[in-house]
């Protein structure tokens, strides 16, 4: 059975072992508390702006998920703009990433990154790149619990 190191020579695997000793310890524990906390405080904005929409605009709160979720990616986008969603993100890590204003993050920074390539070949054509693979496997997802969600109700039930 081969394993990972079956390849490399002494030399590589020492390196590798000399490195390895050298690599500051993660903070695993810490950066779960960063997450969840900045996560939350994300979700607890969204949350805000919801019953914003519910109390002043007489929205119901299924119906007020929609305009909620559009704010929270329209101030993901400017805070990517000025600069701001990065820092966060670094001092949050996946607790920016999962909610819906990271996945406006990652196609907002696409958008200004290639910017200087032109709108259409440097905005257009990167902008879905990194976010493409998201919105791909989002779809076929729906359309398979969709699927069994039929299966259950009609089939089934």
């Amino acid at each position: 059975m081969a394993t990972k190191n079956s390849k490399l020579t002494a030399t590589q695997i020492e390196y590798q072992a000399f490195a390895k000793a050298l690599e500051p310890p993660r903070p695993v524990l810490k950066n779960t508390i960063r997450a969840f906390w900045v996560g939350g405080l994300i979700c607890l904005i969204g949350q805000f702006i919801q019953t914003f929409f519910i109390h002043f605009f007489h929205f119901d709160e299924k119906s007020a998920g929609n305009p909620t979720a559009a704010v929270l990616i329209a101030i993901s986008v400017l805070l990517t703009g000025f600069g701001v969603y990065d820092k966060l993100a670094q001092f949050g890590g996946a607790g920016t990433a999962v909610p819906v204003t990271g996945f406006a993050n990652s196609i907002a920074s696409a958008a200004i990154e290639h910017k200087s390539e032109g709108y259409v070949l440097g905005v257009g054509g990167n902008m879905f790149k990194l976010a493409g693979s998201v919105i791909v496997f989002g779809v076929v997802a729906a359309f398979f619990i969709a699927l069994i969600k039929w299966f259950f109700t009609y089939a089934v039930g």
